[in-house]
């Protein structure tokens, strides 16, 4: 999965020059830098980008050339890409559970943030991390609201566990904090104040003050036509309840968005392979490639279909069964998604909004998914 050199206008003019037989992601480098300037001029505190969601590198450069200079790292794989690319950029381990090794890894890379939700992974940072400069943050859950699924069921402490952490973390001699995770494609912007008052609670409770207090992602990406993510009334209603709900004791602020700052920097072009009487359409890409999103968090329905002439497809939208290049039952997309009548084989069914957890989730399954990266100007048609 490459980079190309060629910098095109648009999806269009590289499908009419090109006909990819094979998936091709469409990167536009202006959108992704438009996407962090938005939270880098909307939300009140630290911006730093949760780089699981979409770990190229040329995403990882056109961020931090828009001034991203926070990242939420995952594993050692992505502290060293992120010490490669952005060398001079905080990095914050924010995955609650590492392994030895890989808690050394960090040390070694000068990593001085850490997230925790359990006393025995508490002892492993206390035994292994030096406190001095040290930020450990306590992890919390609460019930979801509004998000498309649930965080809390693998991470996050009860609010009574995150007391107890929270006063161990100060005891230790490390930067107490708290963080939590509302949901992924969380639209509700409310989902963030109980959060917000909860850790305000939590801090009381254990008679800490907290240095920053990270309010997570969850940000949404533009996923549907009809919904277009308000993210600065996200950032307004985090601004005032965190005043409201600390007070004279009120922490900095950091967010770890992933999606919203990659998603809408990408757009996918598959192409039909088969239109199988007339009901069934069979594309190469799908559940095991860049799709692998779509059954678990619903589908993306800003969809647009070309010729192989670069002509859109304009006739009356027929819902349609859509499968994927493998011969697997479970290649199939959710629900029948509409799409033009006059759909034909050949054609080209381009998704917008592909830039999270797309180019990093393809399996190569059955030997599909020989995706083609292509830099475009814009992303529109």
């Amino acid at each position: 999965m490459g980079l190309s050199k060629t910098i095109w206008t648009n999806p269009t003019e590289f499908l009419k020059t090109q006909q990819p037989d094979n998936p091709v992601l469409f990167f536009a480098p202006s959108a992704a830098q438009a996407a962090a300037r938005r939270f880098i001029d909307g939300f009140p505190g630290l911006v730093t980008y949760a780089v699981k969601s979409n770990p190229g590198e040329a995403m990882v450069e056109n961020l931090a050339a828009a001034g991203i200079r926070g990242y939420d790292c995952a594993s050692p794989f992505e502290i060293d890409l992120i010490r490669r690319l952005a060398p001079d950029a905080a990095i914050h381990y924010n995955n609650p559970v590492r392994a030895r090794h890989e808690i050394a890894h960090a040390v070694a890379r000068g990593v001085k943030s850490y997230s925790v939700d359990s006393k025995s992974e508490l002892q492993k940072l206390i035994e292994m991390v030096p406190a001095s400069g040290t930020e450990i943050s306590v992890r919390f859950k609460l019930p979801v609201a509004g998000a498309a699924y649930n965080f809390g069921a693998k991470f996050g402490a009860t609010v009574d566990l995150a007391v107890e952490l929270l006063k161990r973390v100060a005891a230790a001699g490390y930067i107490p904090s708290i963080t939590f995770h509302p949901g992924t494609q969380c639209t509700d912007p409310h989902a963030w104040e109980a959060y917000i008052r909860e850790a305000a609670n939590i801090t009381k409770a254990a008679g800490v003050r907290i240095a920053r207090l990270n309010v997570g992602g969850g940000f949404p990406s533009h996923r549907m036509a009809a919904i277009v993510p308000q993210i600065e009334d996200t950032f307004t209603l985090i601004d005032r309840v965190a005043t409201e709900a600390f007070g004279a004791d009120r922490p900095e602020l950091v967010c770890e968005p992933g999606r919203a700052l990659c998603g809408d920097a990408y757009a996918l072009a598959a192409r039909v392979k088969a239109l199988r009487d007339d009901t069934h359409v069979f594309l190469n890409d799908g559940v095991y490639g860049s799709l692998t999103e779509l059954p678990m968090i619903g589908v993306i329905d800003r969809i647009e279909v070309l010729s192989p002439q670069g002509q859109k497809r304009l006739g009356d939208e027929l819902p349609r069964i859509i499968f994927g290049p493998t011969c697997d039952s479970v290649d199939r997309l959710p629900g029948d998604i509409p799409l033009p009548g006059d759909l034909a084989e050949g054609d080209y069914v381009i998704w917008q909004g592909m830039g999270s957890y797309s180019t990093v989730t393809n399996t190569r399954f059955n030997g599909f998914g020989d995706v083609q990266i292509a830099t475009v100007l814009t992303l529109k048609l």
